[in-house]
């Protein structure tokens, strides 16, 4: 029997199966925050020099005022501010009247921070401003960069030594380094906490979805995959909420930390992964594991479920590169690592950008959280009904169109339409967020099963790296300045998603079809090989093929319109 046979005897998704994929998805909740929590922890609030040991950014009244236009020049860049940020007036020994040039002026020391949305974030307290701007994005990206080598390492010690001790690994990263961050003060060991952080969170989505993936039958690995995302989802609004409550960067990074301590009884609660065992010939734990799940699930099993004189091996596998051996493929695969690193960047950078979109940050990143839940919620429905070419095409196109026009508004409007720049950046989280769920199942039935692990790793990579390059481009308005400046992220988004979406519409439609095997099946692969259903009638409109007359465990009704 093999093991998907072996899963379906048990029960494809019965009790057994529900309870450990909960168990399963509940760290993806804790992860969305730790993500997420960047924008918070390390949010840079309004801010100008400080013009006195008591001074505050507050304006406290007509004195306080006129000291303030005496000593601080106004914005250059910022409209959101009318003071520098970065700049004082000097003043010459003889005369304390300010001389308005800028071969006057001096950068300042001290800096005074606005307390509206923030009390306090990691910024404000060691005042990572002006000059030090660029160690905000550099922390953001070392986050990312662990995130990238967390999914690698993570991959080679499930792989190597089991599925849950690659999880267990990757919960320690998230409990640990998480915690602790909250008590330091100083740049580097904040980095370097995030990057662990970011590790565990790569960790555990990796191997959450491999052991998920193992966990059910193949009738639920496509909405079960899906159904993760919600997860996310939702801490992401949860974050939202806590946010808004905490204002203190320490309280709120312990709120979204803490709570990991409850994974610790998955030493105990989470059972390895069958499918491991058996590969790793270790049948007769495989065996107890199974028979357990079946008792739970009510279900039946044969006395025996294994040859435990034939070695359960992995389907033969062949080197990524050999994705290259011709111009189609690699054509191909290029599309779809691009695709990887675009979706990723556009997915994580509308997230980071929120704080540039103007209005409140808050209500501002709880609706892009709720469009995540409305663009998960897409694929569940029109993967199975348009297939999944369109439906993810489509969500790059509209989510990046969406992105583009945020320019007219921003550029050409006043404060009264503010609201339409937050609702086209939230259409383009929809779309990102369509486009994320959709194109895990689209690439993995595109490559071919020889190299589907390697080549979804090289995916994964790709993703990653987009994840790294998005910090960056979510501050090009500190760059230009101005409103293009509040417009420009958002552009430079929307192109990389709608030039994606175009290039998506070479891929092949997998909808129906035929998983190819091989490599010669991959540069063969065409709209004619359907998959059809027992007893399901299909109409031909293309000579019948071998593939086409047969079907596992039925018969099958032809009308040939011919």
């Amino acid at each position: 029997m093999t093991y998907d046979s072996a899963l379906r005897q048990v029960g494809e998704f019965g009790t057994y199966q529900r309870r450990v994929y909960v168990l399963l998805c509940l760290p993806i909740i804790t992860s969305a925050m730790q993500v997420m929590v960047t924008v918070f922890i390390l949010g840079v609030p309004q801010h100008r020099c400080s013009i006195s040991e008591n001074d505050t950014y507050k304006i406290q009244g007509t004195g306080h005022e006129t000291m303030i236009n005496r000593s601080v020049p106004p914005s250059a860049l910022s409209l959101s501010s009318p003071y520098s940020q970065c700049d004082l007036y000097s003043y010459h020994s003889d005369n304390q009247s300010s001389i308005e040039d800028s071969s006057f002026m001096r950068k300042c020391s001290k800096w005074v921070y606005d307390k509206t949305d923030f009390l306090s974030t990691f910024v404000t307290e060691i005042d990572l401003v002006c000059h030090k701007k660029s160690y905000v994005t550099h922390t953001v990206m070392s986050f990312m960069a662990g995130f990238m080598v967390g999914a690698f390492v993570s991959g080679i010690v499930a792989d190597a030594f089991g599925r849950k001790k690659g999880l267990l690994l990757s919960l320690a990263l998230h409990i640990i380094p998480n915690i602790v961050v909250t008590f330091v003060s100083d740049l580097l060991t904040f980095m370097c906490l995030r990057f662990l952080s970011g590790a565990s969170v790569g960790g555990l989505l990796a191997v959450s979805f491999t052991m998920i993936m193992e966990l059910v039958g193949p009738s639920y690995r496509m909405m079960s995959g899906i159904a993760l995302e919600f997860f996310w989802a939702f801490g992401a609004v949860v974050l939202a909420l806590l946010a808004y409550l905490i204002r203190e960067w320490r309280y709120l990074n312990l709120a979204v930390s803490v709570p990991a301590l409850l994974f610790i009884p998955y030493i105990c609660i989470i059972p390895e992964s069958s499918r491991w065992l058996l590969t790793k010939g270790r049948e007769k734990e495989a065996e107890d594991i199974l028979r357990h799940a079946a008792r739970v699930n009510n279900r039946k099993l044969p006395e025996k479920l294994f040859d435990y004189n034939e070695k359960f091996e992995n389907d033969r596998c062949i080197p990524v590169w050999q994705l290259c051996v011709t111009p189609k493929l690699l054509f191909r695969s290029v599309i779809i690592f691009f695709n990887w690193m675009v979706v990723s960047m556009l997915f994580f950078g509308l997230s980071l950008n929120v704080g540039n979109l103007g209005g409140d940050i808050y209500v501002n990143f709880l609706l892009t959280s709720l469009a995540e839940v409305v663009g998960y919620s897409i694929p569940l429905v029109a993967l199975k009904c348009l297939g999944r070419k369109p439906v993810y095409v489509s969500a790059l196109l509209v989510g990046g169109v969406a992105c583009i026009l945020t320019i007219f508004p921003v550029l050409y409007g006043d404060a009264s339409v503010q609201w339409s720049v937050v609702g086209l950046s939230v259409i383009g989280k929809i779309g990102a967020s369509t486009a994320f769920a959709t194109i895990y199942l689209f690439s993995a039935e595109l490559f071919p099963t020889v190299v589907r692990n390697s080549a979804m790793g090289v995916s994964s990579l790709c993703a990653r790296i987009g994840g790294m390059i998005s910090p960056y481009i979510a501050v090009i308005n500190e760059v230009i300045g101005g409103d293009l400046g509040v417009a420009m992220p958002l552009v430079v988004f929307g192109l990389f998603a709608f030039v994606s979406g175009l290039l998506a519409l070479a891929l092949p439609e997998t909808k129906g079809r035929h998983l190819p095997e091989s490599i010669k099946d991959s540069i063969q692969y065409t709209n004619q090989t359907i998959i059809v259903e027992p007893n399901e009638e299909i109409e031909a409109s293309q000579p019948l093929t071998r593939d086409l007359m047969t079907a596992p465990d039925g018969v099958v009704t032809i009308k040939d319109k011919k």
